[in-house]
């Protein structure tokens, strides 16, 4: 329930942020009308701590939440007035929920929020939605923490969903424990498979480090919430044919609710080369690879086969290549249908993020190397005398 003490002198703050515009001041002070979702974003904006919200302590009715949400993210503008893009990590999330969707006898919904976003309504059905929430608003044209969080918490108030899935992005990691603590739910984060156990979404992610997988599930609580890391699950196939209902919520978001304003925009030219989470080919060197000279070659390599160079945490750590060219848990989830590992081990973190890969190729002089364990193809034997071959081998089949 909802409170307002004696403190509120009926500033009317609350007022124009009510997404559903049920504050209302009366003689001097807030009072709240029917339809309250209790979505949190009048406490926000109260500095005087006026008004406050009582929520139910313990289990919930479980039964009153159904269905799975994925929320969907588009890549940033690159212009004032270009098109929104989805991120390929919603096409994921929409392949995999469509079969958990299904095994719960729920519907799949769509969430998306932003500006003249309806276009891409009919994407999100032909990988699977049932249903689209469509929230636009010109305050939404460019991601804000307040206003995307005020927009989610009100639809989830108002529709009860039993799962909500984001995107372990910069964006989804941001916005989704915002939105799980302001409605007191769980969140299980960066995660790298769901299935289903017994009417639940069991979550299974890494941890102590990576040496261990955990599965996580929420019993009590709804929604159920996860982040899930880009590239680990499977893309089905889109079908075009595939319509969804189309649901456009009309939510007042003021964007003074937005605490942080962007003064300025500068696209990053980010490092020369393809990116590793979006390359059909991956060629990635480890400690093995000894120095940056000797690196050269799988650049030459991967140029040969039209992809992009991945490194481990230890090539990292040794200078070999920057940060962004990370493969594992703790870089970059690729799942490209060809990765090569060069001089990898096969520690735990950089088998999480790629062993969705179509074909994994290893190369590694020691024959109990862990990487083979999840390899396809095994080359046993040094690399630097393997590679420069295969580089050659290369050049004159062309």
């Amino acid at each position: 329930m909802i409170e307002i003490d004696s403190k509120c002198t009926g500033c009317s703050r609350c007022v124009p942020v009510c997404p559903f515009g049920v504050m209302h001041i009366v003689d001097k002070k807030a009072q709240v009308g029917e339809g309250c979702t209790l979505c949190g974003a009048c406490v926000q904006v109260c500095s005087l701590e006026a008004v406050r919200i009582t929520r139910e302590e313990g289990p919930v009715d479980l039964s009153a939440h159904k269905g799975l949400w994925v929320v969907a993210q588009t890549l940033p503008l690159s212009r004032k007035g270009a098109k929104p893009r989805l991120r390929p990590v919603t096409h994921e999330l929409l392949s995999a929920g469509r079969g958990l969707a299904d095994g719960l006898k729920e519907e799949l919904c769509a969430v998306l929020i932003g500006e003249n976003a309806e276009g891409l309504c009919a994407e999100l059905a032909s990988y699977g939605a049932d249903k689209v929430y469509l929230v636009e608003d010109a305050v939404l044209a460019d991601y804000n923490t307040d206003t995307y969080a005020a927009a989610l918490i009100a639809l989830i108030a108002k529709h009860k969903p039993g799962v909500v899935l984001f995107g372990a992005t910069c964006q989804g990691r941001d916005l989704a424990p915002r939105v799980a603590a302001e409605i007191h739910a769980g969140l299980t984060a960066d995660c790298t498979g769901l299935s289903l156990k017994e009417g639940h979404l069991l979550q299974t992610r890494p941890a102590f480090g990576g040496n261990i997988m955990a599965d996580i599930l929420c019993t009590r609580k709804r929604p159920q919430m996860a982040t899930v890391r880009p590239n680990v699950l499977k893309k089905a196939v889109p079908d075009p044919l595939r319509k969804a209902e189309l649901v456009c919520e009309k939510i007042h978001i003021d964007e003074k609710m937005a605490r942080v304003k962007v003064l300025e925009r500068k696209l990053d030219a980010g490092h020369p080369g393809r990116k590793i989470s979006e390359a059909q080919v991956v060629v990635s060197g480890g400690r093995g690879m000894r120095d940056k000279e000797r690196f050269k070659v799988l650049e030459e390599l991967a140029e040969l086969l039209g992809g992009a160079v991945g490194a481990s945490r230890a090539a990292v750590d040794m200078g070999l290549k920057p940060k962004s060219h990370q493969v594992g848990q703790s870089g970059t989830t690729v799942s490209p249908k060809l990765y090569m590992a060069c001089g990898i081990s096969g520690a735990i973190q950089h088998i999480v993020g790629m062993r969705s890969s179509d074909v994994i190729v290893a190369v590694n002089k020691d024959p109990n190397a862990a990487i083979f364990n999840v390899a396809k193809y095994g080359i046993v034997g040094d690399l630097h005398d393997i590679l420069p071959k295969l580089v050659s081998l290369l050049k004159n089949s062309r």
